[in-house]
């Protein structure tokens, strides 16, 4: 008589275990020509820009006006003096970076969709939206500054503010809102007509459609573009200073002409550069991210 002898359910299921991945030779061999070329690629980059450093530094060093320039514009003293000054002011160009990135996006939101509505009855939004785009991308900031600055208080109207810093964020407002109002237009003339159909046959009415369907996807399309705005803007809050605002700049301008020594301005400027290399970086992060998705198919 023939004895069957049943397998458990631990011994059943280990052949149903597959064998664990061992890679190939070959790929191993990739795999280490591709670390060894990443190490060497490190290593060129490295000594090529110390290599740069060290000659940039022997020119500059060696000029005929190099002590006179150190003393003018390097002086230990004057930046231990203006960093803690340039540091108060700087809270100022923060605070005109939120408050004004939100209007701009909000007016530049606005502006550009004003500029795409269709039909004959909206002609007249759509040639305001152009011509106000127009204008406020070809004006100078520092002359719509200063037209904002000094001439909304000359005409001394009721009830309207006359500080230099709601007037001198106004005049940010109006000019970034110009050149952020293409961005989202780009973006939403990205958007294929077929998605505004395809939300219309759903019963979707224009406005919803618009809302739901084309401002999502044209507002991620267009994030790198409008990062790179706000970076921008967070460095021309400084130009406020010219209505007499005590922002960082006028706070090294201040200590600058009472010492007649500028190391005060590279103090604000490198404070200026700290703040904004990581906004710059942080838009490389995320135009990089989106390549790679659009790369790959995946959603935007």
């Amino acid at each position: 008589m023939t004895v069957v002898k049943e397998e458990s359910g631990e011994d059943a299921g280990k052949g149903d275990v597959p064998d664990e991945y061992v890679p190939s030779e070959r790929r191993l061999e990739r795999q280490r020509y591709k670390r060894a070329r990443a190490r060497r690629a490190t290593a060129i980059a490295a000594v090529s820009t110390l290599v740069t450093a060290v000659v940039l530094y022997l020119v500059v060093v060696s000029a005929p006006g190099w002590e006179r320039t150190k003393e003018t514009f390097f002086d230990a003293d004057y930046a231990r003096e203006a960093f803690p000054k340039v540091l108060e002011g700087l809270w100022l160009n923060i605070r005109l970076l939120l408050i004004c990135g939100v209007l701009v996006l909000l007016l530049g939101m606005l502006i550009a969709v004003a500029r795409t509505l269709p039909g004959p009855v909206f002609f007249p939004l759509r040639a305001l939206a152009a011509a106000y785009t127009d204008f406020f991308r070809g004006l100078p900031l520092i002359i719509n500054l200063m037209i904002v600055v000094f001439g909304v208080p000359a005409l001394r109207l009721q009830g309207v503010t006359v500080d230099p810093v709601w007037l001198g964020g106004t005049a940010l407002t109006l000019t970034y809102a110009a050149y952020v109002a293409e961005v989202f237009r780009a973006g939403i003339e990205s958007v294929h007509p077929s998605q505004r159909a395809a939300a219309r046959s759903l019963g979707l009415t224009n406005r919803q459609a618009l809302r739901h369907v084309v401002l999502p996807q044209a507002v991620r399309r267009q994030v790198p573009p409008l990062l790179n705005d706000l970076v921008s803007l967070q460095k021309d809050t400084g130009l406020v200073s010219i209505g007499g605002a005590i922002d960082a700049v006028r706070a090294s301008d201040i200590i600058a002409q009472r010492s007649l020594n500028y190391t005060p301005y590279i103090v604000a400027g490198l404070v200026f550069v700290a703040l904004t290399i990581p906004m710059t970086r942080f838009t490389d992060w995320v135009t990089a991210r989106m390549d790679r998705q659009r790369a790959q198919g995946g959603a935007i």
